[in-house]
């Protein structure tokens, strides 16, 4: 009963918070302070497109692509001139090293003009060889993360991965010769698949403690309204019922040997994870369908990327749509994020907002102590056991709807 009260209530809210306004923020102001940001970038090519991805991406095509890599050149180089400074590089998709040699430039033109410590790229199986290792290496990318989903042939089969990037045993054998080539080599994996069961999952989870893998990230199934009618025709119905239990199972097999980077990303050590938002407070969106949250404000940039080229082409930048979110909305956006990390520092929040966090949110607050959510040990909120799975729900629910605001900016681009 109370995960299907949150997960009405999540589904409700971020509904709400993520009713962009078209044409709000015609141009991002410039910027003075030193806070260091996170500078996501968006590469919206894919080989083949997979029927369970709610992304922003279409199909690859060469002489497209590098027009499109050109064109996010030249946006780097506005956001420099704005006066933004950012320390870390996350690039998703999409698959970024679609071409190897163009993602190279462009974190190499990041990297001259900004001071960045950490970048994080995001690959497939196809493309783990050593040409392309190397080149991300002598880029500065620390942290690769490859989309897994699962090891399973018969799955991997339905979702279309299998031809593209071979069997789960092939797959596993091309993780294995990547280890220790990155700080972090990350397995991106996913769960509650139509027909997944306890044990297929298991089996997953031993060939991931087997390879020793630094990090693993095992998002739930989130898919968009119109991705799901894609999924029952083409995988099976999607049913959150089993869904905790499958999230329980993680755990336990994952706990003794990894710590919580997040309710869903298990870790050896420190280092970025998919989820940047939870470590970044404010963050750039770049490329085309690129979301970003800066000073208070959540902006995407335009989803035709056609036109997000002739944007840059002639100057501007691509901005679609923004909703400045107000003070109860950042809170609860910093709530939301910061527990994700399974803890949140209550006096840096309350210094912040000016001693106002707690008298804003102390509802909320005190609804998930009643439900046995977190504990407070000074100056955290830490989530118990049960609040990890209640933060998966609403960071699901979170995801989802960002999944359909994007099917929804795509449909007004004609690129459904």
């Amino acid at each position: 009963m109370i995960n299907q009260i949150v997960t009405t209530i999540a589904k409700r809210e971020f509904a709400r918070s993520l009713k962009f306004e078209e044409g709000i923020l015609t141009e991002l102001p410039s910027c003075k302070d030193e806070i260091k940001r996170l500078l996501y970038m968006h590469i919206p090519f894919c080989e083949e497109l997979c029927p369970y991805c709610s992304f922003h991406r279409i199909t690859f095509t060469e002489p497209f692509t590098r027009k499109y890599f050109k064109a996010l050149r030249r946006e780097i180089k506005i956001y420099q001139e704005k006066g933004y400074k950012f320390e870390g590089i996350y690039v998703g998709g999409g698959t970024p090293t679609v071409l190897i040699d163009e993602l190279a430039e462009t974190l190499n033109l990041a990297r001259e003009i900004f001071s960045i410590q950490d970048i994080s790229v995001e690959t497939n199986p196809n493309h783990l060889n050593s040409k392309n290792i190397e080149i991300l290496q002598q880029s500065g990318v620390k942290r690769l993360s490859v989309g897994v989903q699962t090891f399973n042939d018969d799955i991997l089969k339905k979702i279309g991965r299998y031809e593209k990037y071979g069997s789960g045993e092939v797959i596993a054998e091309r993780l294995k010769n990547t280890q220790s080539c990155f700080d972090t080599l990350n397995a991106d994996m996913i769960f509650n698949f139509p027909g997944q069961t306890s044990e297929m999952l298991d089996e997953d989870l031993a060939i991931l403690l087997n390879l020793n893998m630094e990090q693993i990230t095992f998002y739930p199934l989130m898919i968009s309204s119109l991705t799901q009618e894609i999924m029952e025709k083409t995988v099976g119905e999607v049913d959150f019922r089993g869904e905790q239990k499958l999230y329980e199972l993680i755990v336990r097999r994952l706990e003794k040997y990894y710590d919580f980077s997040s309710a869903w990303c298990f870790s050896r050590k420190k280092a970025l994870i998919d989820e940047y938002v939870v470590d970044f407070e404010e963050y750039a969106g770049l490329g085309s369908g690129a979301i970003g949250y800066l000073r208070g404000t959540c902006y995407s940039n335009t989803f035709d990327i056609e036109g997000y080229i002739a944007s840059l082409e002639g100057g501007r930048l691509p901005l679609q749509a923004s909703r400045k979110f107000d003070l109860h909305d950042q809170m609860s956006y910093d709530f939301l994020m910061k527990l994700f990390s399974t803890k949140l520092d209550i006096t840096a929040m309350q210094k912040k907002y000016e001693g106002r966090f707690l008298k804003t949110l102390w509802k909320e607050i005190a609804a998930f102590e009643i439900v046995r959510a977190f504990r407070y040990f000074p100056p955290y909120l830490h989530l118990t056991p049960r609040g990890r799975y209640l933060w998966v729900i609403m960071m699901r629910e979170f995801f989802i709807a960002v999944n359909n605001f994007r099917d929804y900016c795509r449909k007004q681009a004609n690129i459904l």
